[in-house]
């Protein structure tokens, strides 16, 4: 797309943001954060890459106080050192589908190039001893208890259609809490979406008559808040389920209307809900959900949740990413929001919307309530009024919860604004990590992933980010699939197609002086006096950190004497760049001249470039001194300095002019002497060419070229070039006298075979009825000839396997090479063959 049409959607947006009533205080341009430096692949320090002939790497589960790293891919489980992913001490299952199951995947119609396939969608710790892993086994899946210690799977395997998905493709989340397996996808070949829980505990799941609970649901993630820790009031604990989902036409609190599209949602369910005694047996009593706003228009395409608490379930927050809906696919952006765990509970304990069957809308539902209220966990005010659990509640709470399960309110973002729009970039995955900065205050640092292999490293300050650095991890693009945080190794593990890596959580080596790495405004770093630091391998009585503003903290720029002095000397009327690196993407660029920045600006010559200081036509007054500084959030840092010199042209005398210099004499001297050796070697290479052209006539009439040679058996493609025909033109006289007695042509040039010609098509002197000539073919394609246009000749294929190159040319005399014969043969081949399609692709075996 280009830059004008990006432009012209990216108006068109803002204006459609305005227009439904955005109620941010900044607008969507000032929440766009560029990244403050950006690292390529080439420059990655420290990061472990570890990959085997599988691919996949999606499935990740940390055991930080074990020290191991267990990865789910195709066809295989691992077990890896958190410390070090490739020391070679890891461990493999295999676990591939059979060939039997393979074979009823492709007869279902699905690709045995990605799906069937055993993708391991489930890992998860299942008790002491034992993980617990799922995987699709070519559209029939799986599940196993694995023993941890010994790392083999069981003789036996579980039915797994209740715990993941078919499509290794499909959205899925699953959690192991308390024996319980709480998991949401849709399951089986052709069923609805579905919130489940199976293994050890009753078996439950969500209601599909007479109300769809989901409609067409893509889930996310799914968290587990331990509400019922100190909780006053006895409540249980609870799973929340994000996901997108197709909504119906319904009126909200914040659009009027909205029309059928994708939306963003949130669900709840109580561990301890057992489902109904007679109304929703084997259904959840307790599911609610709400609609999650990011308050940006068509951002509704839910990407990654992550969630993060200070030790207290009440001061749980959610990140969650979107993306553009399928209205803006000519525009790519990501939007990042923040939420408390009190506005999810407000928007649960808000008004109901009931579903109209006459309007076939949704809309806010104004009646009566009734007791205990619906879709609430057990609480001690209910067990006081004797419901011990869901199934001791009354039929009239019931009925309520099977048609009521969406709330009217949204949960609405923390601030009332997002906190990162960015343009360009698509968020495919989040990690979040609190850290504990040197001003005593907890920042949250967010780790995303981007969908072509970059990960931006964000910190939030108060209601903005700030982003660190872009890395792209991967040199191949490809979706980051997978975020998990290591605080014990102090490392990110990223999942991917092509395999998984280890990255330091901060690489603070790279800040080289102490402005640098006060303005990176990184948590995990601080500077110590002398070098950029990690703060939790450094004694920080000694450190200088500023996250909050990020400029403090820096006593001394740099020196002159720490960088090196260059010249640079030219001619009067000459262009010269003085290249300036800026670190930062943020940092401008600030040129002094003599000490004077106004007349670096006011000067017409001059240039600021991304990549320095451009001078053009230079003049004497150009000359001085050249300082390059960075300036970024108020400091200035001093990164090159030059010393330009123009020399101006020295005037002649009138002596002078009369009188050339020894230079000049030379130099005069030097140019005649070059002119009169190339005169030489112009003579010289004449000479050579008339005795090589004497030689090889004697050689031609001593019958170098023997008639009745024999003709190679095997077909040829052979080119005449236009020399050949030229020359056949002006010894026409002779060649015509030889001609009955040669069957070749000794003038050196190569004749025309054509592919599987007709007999007759050999001999050159034997005449065949006249044929009107056929039009000339169409000319090839320029995208399929690789050049070969470009050339005086037209390719066309014959007889299947090989090629004729004819000759394109507007001479009213026929050349000797081409006899009467010749001709009319050959138009009679391509009057047979007109119809012959141009080859679409040229194969170079054949040419």
């Amino acid at each position: 797309m280009s830059g004008g049409t990006a432009r012209l959607l990216t108006a068109l947006f803002m204006v459609v943001v305005t227009a439904m009533g955005y109620p941010s205080r900044r607008s969507a341009t000032d929440l766009d954060a560029t990244p403050r430096t950006t690292v390529t692949f080439d420059e990655l320090l420290d990061v472990r890459h570890f990959s085997t002939r599988t691919l996949n790497y999606s499935t990740l589960l940390l055991e930080d106080d074990r020290g191991i790293l267990y990865v789910g891919a195709r066809g295989a489980i691992f077990a890896l050192n958190s410390s070090d992913v490739t020391d070679g001490s890891h461990r493999t299952i295999h676990w591939e589908a059979s060939p039997e199951k393979q074979m009823d995947c492709l007869q279902k119609g699905k690709n045995n190039k990605t799906e069937c396939f055993n993708h391991v969608r489930f890992l998860q710790r299942l008790n002491s001893t034992h993980l617990y892993a799922c995987g699709t086994y070519a559209f029939h899946p799986l599940c196993a208890a694995i023993d941890a210690d010994r790392f083999t799977l069981p003789a036996h395997f579980e039915e797994g259609k209740e715990k993941c998905p078919y499509d290794p493709a499909r959205g899925y989340t699953g959690l192991i809490v308390d024996g319980g397996l709480y998991t949401a996808t849709r399951y089986e070949f052709r069923s609805l979406p579905d919130i489940r829980r199976n293994l050890h505990q009753r078996p439950l799941k969500t209601e599909e008559s007479p109300l769809h609970w989901l409609n067409d649901a893509e889930f996310v993630a799914s968290v587990l808040v331990r509400e019922s820790k100190d909780s006053p009031v006895g409540d249980d604990d609870k799973i929340y389920y994000f996901f997108t989902e197709w909504a119906g036409e319904e009126t909200t609190s914040f659009f009027d209307k909205s029309q059928v599209a994708r939306v963003a949602r949130v669900a709840r369910v109580c561990k301890s809900d057992v489902g109904g005694k007679k109304i929703l047996q084997r259904k959840w009593t307790s599911f609610m959900k709400a609609r999650l706003v990011c308050y940006i228009p068509y951002y509704e395409v839910l990407r990654s949740v992550c969630s993060l608490d200070e030790g207290s379930w009440a001061t749980t927050v959610f990140y969650a990413a979107f993306t553009l809906s399928a209205q803006w696919r000519t525009m790519e952006a990501s939007a990042v929001c923040r939420y408390r765990i009190s506005a999810v509970q407000h928007a649960f304990e808000g008004p109901y919307m009931e579903y109209q069957d006459s309007a076939r809308k949704w809309s806010r539902y104004d009646g009566t309530v009734p007791e205990p209220r619906p879709g609430s966990c057990i609480t001690d005010h209910s067990r006081r009024k004797g419901y011990n659990s869901s199934q001791d509640l009354p039929n009239s709470v019931l009925d309520f919860v099977k048609l009521h399960p969406l709330m009217f309110e949204e949960v609405k973002p923390a601030g009332g604004e997002p906190l990162l729009v960015k343009k360009n970039v698509a968020y495919s995955r989040l990690a979040v990590d609190r850290v504990q900065a040197l001003d005593g205050r907890s920042y949250d640092v967010l780790f995303m992933g981007t969908g072509d292999g970059w990960i931006h490293k964000a910190v939030v300050v108060d209601s903005s980010i700030h982003i660190v650095e872009e890395v792209q991890v991967f040199r191949d693009p490809q979706p980051v699939e997978s975020l998990v945080i290591s605080h014990a190794q102090r490392s990110l593990y990223v999942g991917a197609a092509s395999g998984i890596l280890q990255v330091p959580l901060a690489s603070c080596a790279r800040y080289t002086s102490c402005y640098d790495c006060i303005l990176a405004r990184d948590p995990y770093c601080a500077w110590d006096g002398m070098a950029c630091r990690a703060t939790a391998t450094t004694d920080s009585s000694s450190l200088v950190q500023d996250i909050q503003s990020g400029n403090k903290g820096c006593w001394s720029s740099f020196g002159r004497g720490s960088l090196p002095w260059k010249n640079r000397t030219v001619l009067q009327g000459d262009d010269v760049l003085l290249p300036c690196d800026q670190h930062s993407n943020l940092a401008r660029a600030i040129w002094l001249l003599n000490g004077s920045e106004a007349l670096v600006a006011g000067q017409d010559r001059l240039r600021v470039g991304v990549d320095g200081l451009l001078v053009t036509d230079t003049l004497p007054q150009h000359s001085g001194e050249y300082c390059c500084y960075g300036e970024e959030r108020g400091l200035r840092t001093l990164l090159a300095i030059y010393s330009l010199t123009v020399l101006a042209e020295m005037p002649r005398s009138p002596t002078a002019a009369m009188q050339p210099p020894v230079a000049s004499q030379v130099v005069s001297d030097v140019k005649v002497a070059y002119i009169s050796a190339i005169v030489t070697l112009v003579v010289l290479c004449s000479v050579l060419s008339t005795v090589l052209l004497y030689m090889s006539c004697l050689e031609k009439r001593k019958g170098k070229y023997v008639l009745g040679e024999p003709r190679p058996s095997s077909v040829e493609l052979q080119t005449v070039s236009a020399n050949c025909l030229r020359k056949g033109h002006r010894e026409k006289e002779e060649e015509e006298e030889e001609e009955e007695e040669e069957l070749t042509y000794p003038d050196g040039c190569l004749q025309i075979i054509p592919g599987e010609a007709p007999t007759a098509a050999t001999s050159p002197v034997k005449e065949l009825p006249a044929a009107v000539p056929p039009p000339p073919p169409p000319p090839l394609p320029a995208e399929l000839t690789n050049g070969v246009g470009a050339l005086p000749n037209v390719l066309r294929k014959m007889n299947g396997n090989s090629y004729m190159l004819l000759q394109q040319q507007d001479e009213l005399q026929p050349s000797p090479l081409y006899s009467t014969s010749f001709t009319e043969e050959l138009s009679k081949m391509l009057e047979k063959r007109k119809h012959t399609q141009l080859v679409e692709k040229l194969d170079e075996s054949s040419v």
